[in-house]
């Protein structure tokens, strides 16, 4: 896969539009943030809303387009229906499509979500010198369902879907430490070690991306991850809902060390 790492998300937007990019987007854009997505119909949307309040870690909240597809806060001239690799398109909560244009699904009354992703802190991992074991063999991050039960808010209920990285346990204390400070970007770990004390029974089988080499003398260690609302989705069955598909982020244009501090203020002015 090419090397995009350097380039500017406008570049990328054109790129994913034309179709030269249909792949994850892990590892593009270095130092600008990724989001998760997911668009559905305004009658759900105060639910999901609550949904994502009530579970902060795994749905942070970055940007709520409506009205048109068009990106503002967290990229200007970007579409939320043409610019992200690839869709999912769930009916009745079963996927029943994979998508690289979304544009004919957008409705009048269509509200997307925006959620935070944890690309978004992984570059941080990097400058530490902690690998990132997803991007170094050039796979999607493994993602898992678990038995941790999300808070339920209208329609939506499910388990938290969390990320995994291999680590060592020194390398693990250190993601920690550096992670708590991305609090809108899914934040520090929910596990460390242990899988089967999250209800993951197979390390090696996720249900979500691909597997990645765990060598001797690491351990998994698992974050929220903005896939949640998929599992919830799939227990909603509603007649039509779109999400990003598993790793084909949106990325926005907004720098990974401005976002938390830009997030903030933005729930300050609120008040």
């Amino acid at each position: 896969m090419k090397d995009y790492s350097s380039m500017l998300p406008e570049e990328i937007w054109k790129l994913i539009r034309s179709g030269e990019i249909d792949y994850q987007t892990s590892g593009m854009c270095a130092g600008y943030a990724q989001a998760n997505l997911v668009i559905l119909p305004k009658r759900y949307a105060d639910d999901f809303k609550e949904f994502a309040r009530k579970n902060p870690k795994p749905c942070p909240i970055l940007e709520i387009v409506e009205g048109t597809p068009d990106i503002h806060a967290m990229g200007e001239g970007a579409s939320i229906v043409t610019d992200l690799p690839r869709y999912y398109v769930y009916r009745n909560g079963v996927r029943t499509e994979e998508l690289t244009d979304v544009s004919s699904y957008w409705k009048e009354d269509s509200v997307a979500f925006l959620i935070g992703c944890s690309f978004s802190f992984e570059e941080a991992l990097m400058s530490a010198g902690i690998e990132v074991r997803h991007i170094a063999m050039g796979r999607n991050v493994p993602m898992y369902k678990t038995n941790i039960a999300c808070e339920e808010a209208g329609v939506f209920r499910g388990p938290m879907v969390v990320s995994m990285r291999p680590m060592t346990p020194e390398d693990a204390q250190r993601a920690k430490e550096i992670t708590e400070r991305y609090p809108n970007v899914h934040g520090g770990p929910v596990q460390i070690g242990d899988p089967e004390a999250i209800g993951i029974r197979d390390i090696d089988r996720p249900d979500y991306g691909e597997s990645v080499e765990i060598r001797e003398g690491e351990i998994p260690v698992f974050w929220a991850c903005g896939v949640t609302p998929q599992a919830a989705i799939e227990n909603a069955k509603l007649p039509l809902v779109i999400t990003h598909a598993p790793g084909h982020m949106f990325i926005t244009n907004v720098k990974n060390t401005e976002l938390n501090d830009y997030l903030e203020a933005r729930k300050q002015n609120s008040l």
